[in-house]
């Protein structure tokens, strides 16, 4: 992960576009205990610049996770797509909560091939989200 500065007028823009939540998984900075990472949707590395429309909120986990990559292979058909774009793409055109809101579907070959890449159902975040449910935080509301 490069490092870059960010201003703090664009890190408040940022946060408060991304609604404090992570891009991908949705989970929010008050849930997690602490500040999601600001995250490049087309990497520095890939040409993307430090600008507010090529910057979201992401968890750590999400952004480990995603890297560098702005494309991967859809599961279903072996596609190579790009990833769900939090900031030009709606959550819901391209996901869905599992009827017991732990794990998130793809439903469409961006929204599969970000579920894998992305790793939004490993087990640490279901496991949480489980005891979200548990207590009523969980799912977020569309």
């Amino acid at each position: 992960m490069t490092s870059t500065y960010i201003s703090i007028e664009l890190q408040q823009q940022v946060r408060a576009d991304a609604e404090r939540q992570c891009g991908y998984c949705r989970h929010p900075e008050s849930l997690l205990g602490m500040p999601l990472e600001f995250e490049h949707l087309i990497p520095l590395s890939g040409g993307g610049q430090t600008a507010r429309s090529n910057l979201w909120l992401a968890c750590r986990r999400c952004n480990q996770f995603k890297g560098g990559r702005f494309e991967a292979i859809d599961p279903q058909t072996n596609q190579l797509v790009p990833l769900f774009n939090p900031r030009a793409q709606r959550w819901t055109d391209h996901f869905v909560w599992s009827s017991d809101g732990t794990q998130i579907f793809g439903l469409t070959p961006i929204g599969r091939a970000t579920v894998q890449a992305v790793h939004l159902n490993n087990d640490y975040a279901v496991e949480t989200r489980c005891f979200w449910v548990e207590a009523g935080w969980w799912p977020p509301n569309d």
